[in-house]
C-alpha cells in the first residue's frame, strides 16, 4: 500500500501541477496534513513551489516535481546509459575512455559552474558546494595539514557506477577543473565506501 508522501509523488507525476486543496482531495487527508508532507518533500528537494495568482485575493501555491523527484519515477534513462558505456568500453582503450570523461568532467566546469579563479580556495569550495546542491550534490570539505579533503556523501552516478566505475572520472575531472588544482579520488561509493572522499594537495 502507497504511503501518503508516495501518493503525493504520483499525483504531481500525472498531473505536473498541484495545489493544496487538489492533493487534500486526491488524497483524501486536510490540507494541514498535506502541508506538512510538502515541506519535507520542498527540504527533500523532491518538489518546487511557485506563487499563482487566481484572481482578487492572496496568491495561492502550486507544487510540481523537480528534476531529483522525478528521479523517483521508472526511467529508461539509466539502461540506455548502461549500454551506453558497455559500447563505448567495448570501443575505445581505458586510456580513451578517461580522457573521454575527463574531457566530460572538463565542459562541467567550464559551462555549467560559474566559480571566480581568483577567489581563495575556501571561497570556490563553498562556491563549488553551493552551486552543486542545486544537482543533488551534498559537499564539504576540511584542511588538515598540507591536505585539503573534499566530501561527497552522496554518489550522482550511484547505479551506473557499480557496473562503470569509471564514470567517476567525470567528477575528479570536474572538481580539478573549478578548483583550478589537481584532484585526486581516493574513496568511492560506488566501489563501496560509505562515501566519496577527493584530496588536494595545499603544497
Amino acid at each position: 500500500m502507497k504511503s501518503t508522501r508516495e501518493k503525493i509523488l504520483g499525483i504531481l507525476q500525472s498531473k505536473r501541477y498541484a495545489t493544496i486543496n487538489d492533493l487534500a482531495k486526491a488524497v483524501g487527508i486536510n490540507g494541514i496534513s498535506v502541508r506538512h508532507h510538502l515541506i519535507n518533500l520542498q527540504e527533500e528537494g523532491l518538489i518546487s513551489a511557485e506563487e499563482e495568482r487566481h484572481g482578487v485575493g492572496r496568491p495561492r501555491f502550486v507544487y510540481q516535481l523537480t528534476d531529483q523527484g522525478l528521479e523517483k519515477f521508472p526511467s529508461n534513462y539509466q539502461k540506455f546509459t548502461r549500454y551506453t558505456l558497455a559500447e563505448l568500453k567495448n570501443t575505445f582503450s581505458n586510456e580513451q575512455l578517461t580522457e573521454i570523461f575527463q574531457k566530460i568532467g572538463k565542459n562541467l566546469a567550464q559551462h555549467t559552474l560559474n566559480i571566480d579563479s581568483s577567489l581563495p580556495l575556501e571561497e570556490r569550495l563553498e562556491t563549488l558546494a553551493d552551486q552543486l546542491s542545486a544537482d543533488g550534490y551534498r559537499i564539504s570539505w576540511k584542511k588538515d595539514g598540507t591536505r585539503l579533503f573534499l566530501y561527497s556523501n552522496n554518489c550522482p552516478y550511484h547505479n551506473l557506477g557499480q557496473f562503470h566505475p569509471e564514470i567517476c572520472r567525470i567528477d575528479e575531472a570536474m572538481f580539478s577543473n573549478a578548483l583550478n588544482r589537481e584532484v585526486s579520488h581516493e574513496q568511492c561509493i560506488a566501489k563501496g565506501d560509505l562515501r566519496c572522499v577527493y584530496v588536494l594537495d595545499l603544497n
